[in-house]
């Protein structure tokens, strides 16, 4: 019998094989929604820019534009502070909200509202890059946290390291695709064309990119927990 009709026939008759599959699949789905904020840490983050745009085409002014965007993110973080959510990812977005707003309204152009975001999308490919280079891939640490591996993948669990690494550059391919695209168009002054793409190219890039790191996980060995100091240690009940 050939290896591929044994392994059928072995899962056939193993449900629990199948249930293990399913339960890795859902934890490592669920792994990097959390990391990154899930789907409402992206609408977070995009939804500012898209208000900017719309309230830039209505009124033509770039303070009005500005600060309708901060107040998105003042609602964003009072809804999350309300809700005693984490306000990681809103707060984040203020942050780049406040910094586009500012510069935007001191230049009197619209575009430069979307300056820091593509700077930052710069430095973070570069930041990942990097990263992978010398073998502490940002997906790993941001990952490991959450696995409750923390970093023993580096030395402990070399498959887990590969695979990170492979993340961590399918996130340099994907996210630098923005830029590339976004920073041609900032030079040519053309708003509305610069809002709009960099709205649309907010949400499915990241999406992507989490689905590929999701598939990679699903490839990679299980996580090694990181074992507590003893002073650290759950108390026995």
């Amino acid at each position: 019998m050939s290896n591929e009709a044994e392994a059928v026939r072995v899962a056939a008759h193993d449900p629990q094989g199948s249930d293990d599959e399913r339960d890795a699949s859902k934890e490592a789905a669920e792994t990097v929604l959390k990391a990154f904020g899930g789907v409402r840490g992206m609408i977070d983050m995009t939804l500012p820019g898209l208000v900017f745009i719309v309230a830039f085409n209505i009124t033509h002014k770039v303070p009005v534009a500005a600060w309708s965007a901060l107040a998105l993110c003042a609602v964003f973080v009072v809804v999350r502070l309300a809700r005693r959510e984490t306000i990681q990812h809103a707060f984040s977005g203020v942050f780049g909200v406040a910094l586009g707003a500012w510069i935007s309204m001191k230049t009197g152009k619209a575009e430069d509202f979307y300056l820091p975001g593509l700077l930052w999308n710069v430095g973070y490919c570069v930041a990942l890059a990097v990263s992978a280079l010398v073998r502490w891939p940002m997906i790993g640490l941001m990952l490991g946290p959450i696995t409750g591996e923390m970093f023993t993948w580096r030395k402990q669990n070399p498959g887990r390291l590969a695979a990170y690494t492979r993340a961590t550059w399918a996130w340099v391919v994907i996210m630098g695709l923005k830029p590339m695209i976004l920073f041609p168009l900032y030079f040519t002054h053309n708003v509305n064309l610069l809002g709009w793409l960099k709205v649309a190219l907010g949400i499915p890039p990241m999406l992507l990119a989490m689905y590929v790191t999701w598939q990679i996980l699903l490839k990679a060995p299980p996580p090694i927990k990181a074992e507590l100091p003893e002073d650290e240690e759950e108390p026995q009940k």
